[in-house]
């Protein structure tokens, strides 16, 4: 057997051995040995194979089928296709997600010089990725980690297997699977008494739901936190946080990593408050708080003044009564309303992957707490909040899931032409059942909303920042042979989201941008 058929297939048992189900590679030439070993493996039935054209596009799509329960690697070549991983990459490692990034590298005795498609491969992903370095013969490291992992592969010629050396498959067992677990502070428990509120995050989980339940906390979950569950989570918390109620926080928990909201960070930033952190995964846990207990875990002894829970709820049905009516008196449908069909379509089982910017908010002020126990899982890429790979991530989510139920994903269209060479699938491709809700304002509405979209800074906005493309979605489907529906009111809205057709569609919603910022004042200003 030759060095580089050896090395790629050692790899990829490696792979297999430590619980890597899905394989995603891109094309090219000196990756070939890692291609027919993940191919080899494939037919064998120890891994599943997806193909990806795009870089990019494959390294979301290895993103999202670990977050949904799959543990995935990407398989690349040499050059400017590894520097094409880096952004899910950099997700993947804010955000704790132990994907594993093979890259294939000219042999040593070409780095340095100008060999065609070599470049410094070795820590290409910054000292957050650890990357190893492996030639001909290496032992391997351990793969069984949280986070992701570089794995670069010095591959000299000859780059195929012998003819020979045919019906090779790895072992198709995976071991059990080991996960390196960080040392922390002891848990803390907290007294009873200050007014206390629970912040849940993306990745919180339901120990955040358990912890406001236990001691009678108000719970203010972000949409992916995992937590939105149950009687103790807030609808329209973070229209709160700037009135009274607000202002009377003694205390705050945070579990996971909170990163939408405005009022929160505030909250969070205020010196009279007391901030206890609990350690969330990603390589940059610390929180950015100038004043934090920082513990593993968090717990209480009885429950507190029920009076101080009720108010929240009391001020929270009252918000949220007027901003339905609010939003149902707009003569237009509303990017709001669209993510509250989009949350009230989703079955107990199924699944929403959300995109970065207005979607997220959106949805965060109008997704009701769901039942305990219904198992409505939300994804979203909030390690670094980019808007990059949102549709492969989607699908690499709808492909991962382990269990029976819908796929759903909700984006802005600036988010979905960011990744539309994900629409891209080969005719062999595994495909699955997934709606795909652009919320199309031709550009970015976030923007309108930020100090940017000032009237005094209107001359430059659009050119700057609203970046009006006048893109047909429709064509671009076409192209891809992606079924497209174009919807404009809220009833065709809920019929669609009512009525998949299988596969991969697009339900375009059509929403006003030039109102966006004067819709968000009133918004806020229900909070009083």
């Amino acid at each position: 057997m030759n060095p580089s058929t050896q090395l790629a297939r050692a790899v990829v048992s490696a792979l297999v051995e430590a619980g890597v189900s899905e394989v995603v590679v891109s094309p090219g030439s000196r990756n070939a040995p890692l291609s027919f070993a993940a191919l080899a493996a494939a037919s064998a039935g120890a891994v599943r194979l997806h193909t990806r054209v795009d870089e990019r596009s494959a390294g979301f799509l290895a993103l999202g089928l670990t977050r949904s329960h799959a543990r995935a690697a990407v398989v690349c070549t040499s050059g400017t296709a590894v520097a094409n991983l880096h952004p899910a990459v950099l997700e993947a490692a804010h955000a704790g997600v132990p994907i594993v990034v093979v890259t294939a590298d000219r042999p040593g005795r070409l780095r340095g010089t100008d060999a065609n498609q070599t470049t410094d491969q070795v820590g290409i992903f910054g000292r957050l990725v650890p990357t190893h370095d492996l030639a001909a013969g290496a032992a391997l490291p351990d793969l069984r980690v949280d986070g992701p992992l570089h794995l670069n592969l010095q591959l000299d010629d000859p780059l195929l297997p012998d003819a020979s050396d045919d019906g090779w498959v790895p072992a198709l067992a995976p071991s059990a699977e080991r996960r390196d677990e960080a040392s922390g502070p002891t848990p803390v428990e907290l007294p009873l008494g200050p007014r206390t509120v629970v912040v849940a995050g993306d990745d919180a989980a339901q120990g955040a739901r358990r912890l406001a339940e236990a001691a009678g906390w108000p719970l203010l979950a972000e949409p992916t936190s995992g937590s939105r569950t149950g009687d103790h989570a807030l609808r329209c918390y973070r229209l709160l946080l700037d009135g009274t109620l607000g202002s009377d926080i003694e205390r705050v928990v945070v579990l996971g990593h909170p990163t939408l909201s405005r009022p929160v960070t505030r909250l969070l930033g205020r010196a009279e408050v007391e901030v206890v952190s609990v350690r969330s995964r990603g390589v940059w846990a610390e929180r950015p708080y100038a004043v934090a207990l920082e513990a593993s875990a968090v717990t209480v002894a009885g429950a507190d003044d029920p009076a101080w829970l009720e108010r929240w709820r009391e001020a929270d049905r009252d918000v949220a009564r007027r901003l339905d009516a609010l939003l149902a008196a707009e003569a237009d449908l509303t990017p709001y309303e669209v993510a509250g069909a989009v949350s009230r379509a989703l079955a107990p089982g199924d699944q929403l992957v959300v995109g970065a910017s207005s979607p997220i908010r959106d949805l965060d002020l109008m997704v009701r707490p769901y039942p305990v126990g219904s198992r409505r899982k939300t994804i979203a890429n909030r390690g670094l909040a980019g808007i990059d790979g949102t549709i492969s991530t989607a699908i690499g989510a709808a492909l991962g899931r382990g269990t029976p139920g819908r796929t759903i994903a909700l984006m802005g269209d600036v988010t979905f032409l960011h990744d539309s060479n994900g629409l891209v699938l080969g005719p062999q491709e595994p495909r699955p059942d997934l709606t795909i809700v652009v919320v199309n304002d031709d550009g970015g509405s976030i923007f309108t909303m930020l100090e940017q979209g000032a009237p005094e800074h209107a001359a430059g906005f659009d050119r700057l920042f609203g970046t009006p493309h006048g893109v047909d979605l429709a064509s671009l489907c076409a192209a891809t042979r992606t079924p497209h529906w174009r919807v404009g009111s809220l009833p065709e809205l809920e019929q669609a989201l009512a009525s998949p057709h299988g596969g991969i569609e697009v339900v375009e919603v059509r929403v006003r941008r030039d109102n966006r910022r004067e819709l968000d004042e009133r918004i806020r200003a229900l909070g009083g």
